[in-house]
C-alpha cells in the first residue's frame, strides 16, 4: 500500500469520527417524542405508566409531563406532587419539565383562554409550543382530555401536527372513569381532524386494558428494592421514605385494594405507553368516529373521519417489559 492510500484511509477515518451516526446517536434520532398527560394521583396505574416511560428513554424522547385533576385524585397540586415523586424516584433529568394543567373542565375554561392565568395555562401553553416544534409528536393522555382539548381550541392548526393516544372509554359500551371526567373535551376532539386513538379500558372484559393486571406478589418479586437509587429520600403518598421507585411501587400496592382471583390490580395506563413503544402488543383498527350522546356511543358509519381503537392487549408482553428496566 503506497503512502497516499494510507493518508486517504486515515483521512476518511478522521472524517467518520467527526460525523454523526454512532449507534447512540442513531438510536437517539429515532426516539419517539412524547408529552405525557396524567392525573398522576389517581389509583396507581399512572405512576407505573410514568415510571415506565421515564425508564425507557432509549425509546422515548420525553419532552414534558403535564398533569390534570380528576374526581378521585384530589387537588391539582396533589396530582402534581405525585408526578414529582415518581420523576424524582426515576432520577429524571431536570431538562424534562413537569407542568400543572387543568383543574376544572373544558367548557368552563374554553371561554377564559384569552386571560393570562387561565386554569391549566402552563400545561396547555407547553403542549402548544412543543407540538409546534415537530410533526412527529405523540401525546399520551391517561386522564381526562381537558388539557389537549384546550390546546386545540386555542391553536386549532395544531390538530394536524400530533398524534393523540388516549387511555379511555369502554367503547362501544358507555362509561369509564377518564371519559366521564370531561365528556365535553372528548366530544370536541372527536370533531377535529386530530389523529386520535382510544386505548380501551372495558372493565371486566378480556379485550381491554382491564386485562393488563399484576399481583402484589409480582410487584414485590420484580420491583421491590429495584430501580435507580436516589440519594435524597422521597416521601410517599401514604408516608414513608423511598430511595427507589420499586419500593414505592410495593408501597402503592400495599395500600390499594386488589380484585379478582388471583387478587390483582389493572395497570390500564401502562398499556397506553407500551403500545406506543411496541404496537404489536395490541390490536389497532380504525372506525368512523362515533359521537358521544348523553354518555352513550352513537356510531356514525358514514363519517369520513377515522379514529383508532386499541384492544386485545398482550398482558404478558407488557408486564414483562415493565419489569425489564428493573432487572
Amino acid at each position: 500500500m503506497n503512502q497516499w492510500a494510507v493518508v486517504l484511509i486515515l483521512l476518511m477515518a478522521a472524517i467518520a469520527c467527526q460525523q454523526p451516526g454512532t449507534e447512540e446517536q442513531v438510536r437517539s434520532d429515532k426516539r419517539i417524542p412524547v408529552i405525557f398527560d396524567t392525573d398522576a394521583n389517581n389509583e396507581l396505574d399512572d405512576q407505573h405508566a410514568l415510571a415506565y416511560l421515564l425508564l425507557n428513554q432509549a425509546t422515548f424522547d420525553v419532552r414534558g409531563i403535564t398533569v390534570n385533576s380528576t374526581f378521585n385524585g384530589s387537588t391539582i397540586q396533589q396530582q402534581y406532587d405525585e408526578a414529582r415523586r415518581v420523576m424524582d424516584l426515576c432520577a429524571t433529568p431536570a431538562t424534562i419539565p413537569l407542568l400543572m394543567g387543568a383543574d376544572s373542565g373544558f367548557l368552563k375554561i374554553r371561554t377564559q383562554l384569552d386571560e393570562p392565568d387561565y386554569d391549566g395555562h402552563d400545561a396547555v401553553e407547553f403542549i402548544i409550543n412543543e407540538t409546534r416544534k415537530t410533526d412527529a409528536m405523540v401525546v399520551i393522555a391517561v386522564g381526562k382530555l381537558t388539557n389537549i382539548a384546550l390546546a386545540i381550541q386555542k391553536a386549532p392548526e395544531l390538530a394536524s401536527r400530533f398524534r393523540l393516544v388516549w387511555l379511555g372509554s369502554n367503547y362501544p359500551e358507555p362509561g369509564e372513569y377518564n371519559q366521564v371526567n370531561d365528556t365535553a373535551a372528548l366530544s370536541f376532539l372527536l370533531q377535529t381532524g386530530l389523529p386520535f386513538e382510544m386505548v380501551t379500558v372495558r372493565y371486566g372484559k378480556p379485550s381491554g386494558t382491564d386485562a393488563v393486571k399484576v399481583t402484589r406478589e409480582e410487584i414485590k418479586q420484580y420491583l421491590g428494592g429495584k430501580g435507580p437509587q436516589v440519594a435524597t429520600p422521597v416521601t410517599g403518598r401514604h408516608g414513608g421514605s423511598f430511595h427507589t421507585f420499586g419500593d414505592y411501587s410495593v408501597d402503592l400496592f400495599e395500600h390499594a385494594q386488589m380484585y379478582g382471583d388471583p387478587p390483582s390490580r389493572a395497570l390500564f395506563d401502562l398499556a397506553a405507553v407500551a403500545i406506543v413503544k411496541n404496537p404489536s402488543w395490541a390490536h389497532l383498527h380504525f372506525i368512523p368516529a362515533p359521537r358521544l350522546v348523553d354518555g352513550n356511543w352513537v356510531d356514525q358509519p358514514e363519517n369520513p373521519r377515522q379514529i383508532g381503537v386499541w384492544e386485545d392487549f398482550s398482558r404478558d408482553s407488557i408486564i414483562q417489559d415493565l419489569f425489564r428496566p428493573f432487572q
